[in-house]
C-alpha cells in the first residue's frame, strides 16, 4: 500500500496492527502476528514497536491520522473484550495490545492538532518513519517560536514552543529537585532573550537569587544589599505602594479590626494631604488607603505614638497636656509626658488613646531594623515627613520594566522569610496594577506584553492560603490574558500550588518527579487520555520533560539544553570538593561578620 503525493510509503514493514475499538478519540490496537521483533530496522533505522509516547500512524486516503501511545500489554485490552478474551482463549491476553489517543492529522506536508475525521475498526496502524516525525514536530513558524533542546526520540529534531501560546495562555515547569528545573527556566527565558525579540518583557522573582550569573548578558538585577561590581541595582519597594493590609502584616504584633480601622483612616488622611505634592492630582474621592500615594510613616508613627501617650494636666482637656521634653519623628523618638497620677488624679491619662503603644513599638523596631531598609527607607523613594519624593513611582516601573535587557530580576534573597510571602505578593500587585492600568498605553500590557516568571512558586502561592500573592496570582491566571501578562510557575511541589491557578496554566512542562502525589496533581490537570503519561516523569533523564497543552502541536518528550552557566541550584561536585585541601580556618570568623551585617561580602 502506497500514500499518494509526498506521503512516506506504508509497507508490511511498517504495519505494526490493526484497530479493534474506538472510545471517543481513544484506540486499542492489536499488534499483528507478522510483528515478530520490537526493533525492526526500515531502510537502515531501528525502530521501537509499542514505547510509551511513541507515535502511530493510521492512514486514511489522503490523510494521515496520528496516535500517541499510551499504554502497552494486557492493561490496554479494551474492558469489553477482557472477559471474552478470558472465556475463549487464554493466548488472546499476550499482552499484544496498544492504547493509543488520537491526537492530529496530516494532509500533504501539513500536520495540525485534532483529526476532522475518525477511524474504524479494522483500519491498518503504522509505525511513524523519521519522515513522519519531521512534519510532526516542524512546521513552527520561527518568527513566533523559541527552541528549547531537542526530541528525544531523534536528536536531530529541534524542539519548538511557540512563544505566543507560552506566554498568553499561562505555563506551569514542575520537577522533583535536581530534575534540571533551574536549567529549563534558564533555557526558555535565554532563548526569548536571544530570539530578536527587542521589545521583549520579562520579570523572574527569583527567592534564592539563582540566576542573577546564569542570565548575565540578558538581565539586570535588583538585589537587597546589591553588588555594584556585578552589575547589581539595589532593590528598593516603597512601603507606600503596598495594599493598605499588607503594609500592615509587614509589623509584628495583632490588631483589632477597630485598631485597623482607626490606622486606616491616618493613613487615608495622610495620603490625601501628601497627594497635594505629586505633579499630577489625583481626585480626592479616588483616593483610598491602599493608592500608590507617598506619605510618611515616620511622622504617622510618632503622632499615633505621641496621642497615645498624652496626659492631661485637666481631665479630657488636649489643650492641657503635660509635656516635658519634646520627641523627633525623624530619629524616631517618642515625646515625654508626665507620668499619669495613680488613684485618677491629675495628670490624667487620654480616655481617649487605642491601646496600640504595643504596637507602635513593634513599628518603631522595624523601622529602626537595617533589615527592613528595602522597604521602609526605600532610596529616593522614601518621603520626607511631608510625604514628598525626590523618584516617584512611575521611575520605579521604567527602571523595573523600561530598560533595554529583555529580563528584570528581582532577586528576594536579602528579604527576611517573615515578609518574603508579602513582599514577593506585593511586587506581582504593583506591577500587574500599573499594567492593567497602562492596558490603552504603549508600555501596557497588550502592546508590550511581559511574562511573570515566580521561580519557587510553592513557597509563596500555597493552595488555600488568602494571601495577597494568592489572589494577585489567582487574578492573573484568570484574566491576564486580556491584558497581556503571562505566567511561568516554577515549582518542585505542585500540590501546594492552588488548584484554580494550575488549572489555568494551558501548557505544562513536566520533569522528573517520584513523589506519587505530586504526579497525581498534574495528572488531574491534564486531558484525560493522557494521564497515562504522567506515568513516565520517574523514569525521565536529568534535563528532560514533557511539554504537553497549548504551547506545543502535540505532547512531546524533550530533552532540553544545558545552559553554558549552571544556575546556583545545580548540585556541587562532592567527590572534586573533598578532594581539594581543607579550607583556611580563618573563613568561619568571616563567615560570622557576613551573617551579623546580612551581607555575603
Amino acid at each position: 500500500m502506497t500514500e499518494v503525493g509526498s506521503f512516506t510509503n506504508c509497507t508490511k514493514e511498517t504495519l505494526v496492527g490493526k484497530i479493534v475499538n474506538i472510545s471517543g478519540n481513544s484506540i486499542a490496537v492489536k499488534i499483528v502476528d507478522s510483528v515478530k521483533s520490537t526493533m525492526p530496522i526500515i531502510n537502515g533505522v531501528v525502530y521501537r514497536v509499542g514505547q510509551v509516547g511513541s507515535f502511530l500512524r493510521i492512514p486514511l486516503g489522503y490523510a494521515n491520522l496520528y496516535a500517541l501511545v499510551t499504554q502497552i500489554g494486557a492493561d490496554a485490552i479494551p474492558q469489553s473484550l477482557k472477559e471474552l478474551a478470558i472465556r475463549e482463549e487464554e493466548k488472546n491476553l499476550n499482552g499484544r495490545w496498544m492504547s493509543c489517543v488520537l491526537i492530529g492529522e496530516r494532509i500533504g506536508k501539513r500536520f495540525e492538532r485534532g483529526v476532522t475525521q475518525f477511524p474504524t475498526s479494522g483500519d491498518e496502524v503504522h509505525l511513524v518513519t523519521l519522515d513522519d516525525l519531521n512534519v510532526i514536530y516542524g512546521g513552527f513558524n520561527d518568527k513566533n517560536s523559541i527552541t528549547v533542546g531537542n526530541i528525544s526520540v531523534s536528536e536531530s529534531l529541534p524542539a519548538k514552543i511557540d512563544l505566543d501560546k507560552l506566554v498568553t495562555r499561562h505555563c506551569a515547569l514542575v520537577g522533583s529537585t535536581g530534575s534540571g528545573k533551574s536549567n529549563a527556566t534558564a533555557v526558555i527565558l535565554s532563548a526569548i532573550a536571544q530570539g530578536g525579540f527587542d521589545s521583549a518583557r520579562i520579570l523572574l522573582i527569583d527567592p534564592h537569587g539563582e540566576y542573577n550569573e546564569t542570565l548575565d548578558n540578558f538581565s539586570k538585577v535588583y538585589k537587597v544589599n546589591a553588588d555594584a561590581t556585578k552589575g547589581e541595582v539595589e532593590l528598593n519597594i516603597p512601603y507606600w505602594a503596598l495594599p493598605f493590609d499588607e503594609l500592615l502584616k509587614s509589623f509584628p504584633g495583632r490588631l483589632t479590626d477597630q485598631q485597623e480601622e482607626y490606622i486606616r483612616s491616618k493613613i487615608l488622611d495622610y495620603k490625601i494631604k501628601a497627594s497635594q505634592h505629586l505633579g499630577k492630582k489625583p481626585l480626592l474621592a479616588s483616593i483610598t488607603s491602599d493608592s500608590p500615594i507617598p506619605f510618611s510613616l515616620k511622622k504617622l508613627w510618632y503622632e499615633l505614638d505621641d496621642f497615645e501617650r498624652q496626659t492631661f494636666k485637666e481631665n479630657r482637656k488636649p489643650e492641657t497636656a503635660m509635656l516635658i521634653e519634646k520627641g523627633d519623628p525623624e530619629k524616631l523618638i517618642s515625646n515625654k509626658y508626665e507620668s499619669a497620677a495613680l488613684g485618677g488624679g491629675s495628670p490624667f491619662l487620654n480616655n481617649q488613646a487605642k491601646g496600640i503603644l504595643g504596637f507602635l513599638d513593634g513599628v518603631r523596631s522595624r523601622l529602626v531594623n537595617q533589615r527592613y531598609r528595602f522597604l521602609y527607607e526605600p532610596g529616593e523613594l522614601n518621603p520626607d515627613l511631608e510625604g514628598q519624593v525626590k523618584k516617584d513611582l512611575d521611575k520605579l516601573l521604567f527602571e523595573w520594566m523600561g530598560h533595554d535587557k529583555a529580563i528584570t530580576i528581582l532577586d528576594l534573597s536579602g528579604v527576611p522569610s517573615d515578609l518574603m510571602s508579602s513582599i514577593s505578593g506585593s511586587l506581582l500587585k504593583i506591577v500587574y496594577d500599573s499594567l492593567f492600568w497602562a492596558q490603552n498605553l504603549s508600555v501596557g500590557g497588550r502592546k508590550q506584553p511581559m511574562l511573570l516568571v515566580l521561580e519557587e512558586a510553592h513557597n509563596y502561592l500555597k493552595a488555600g492560603e488568602d494571601s495577597v500573592s494568592s489572589r494577585t496570582v489567582q487574578t492573573i491566571a484568570k484574566e491576564g490574558r486580556k491584558y497581556g501578562v503571562g505566567l511561568l510557575l516554577v515549582t518542585q511541589r505542585p500540590t501546594e500550588l492552588d488548584v484554580t491557578v494550575l488549572s489555568q496554566c494551558g501548557t505544562l512542562i513536566a520533569l522528573r518527579m517520584s513523589n506519587r502525589g505530586d504526579r497525581g496533581h498534574i495528572s488531574a490537570s491534564v486531558q484525560d487520555e493522557l494521564s497515562d503519561m504522567i506515568g513516565l516523569l520517574p523514569s525521565l533523564r536529568t534535563g528532560e520533560g514533557l511539554i504537553m497543552g497549548e504551547a506545543v502541536k502535540i505532547p512531546s518528550r524533550v530533552k532540553f539544553e544545558k545552559i553554558s552557566n549552571a544556575p546556583k541550584s545545580s548540585d556541587p561536585k562532592i567527590s572534586e570538593e573533598w578532594r581539594k585541601a581543607r579550607p583556611d580556618n580563618k573563613d568561619y570568623a568571616t563567615a560570622v561578620d557576613f551573617w551579623r551585617n546580612q551581607k555575603f561580602n
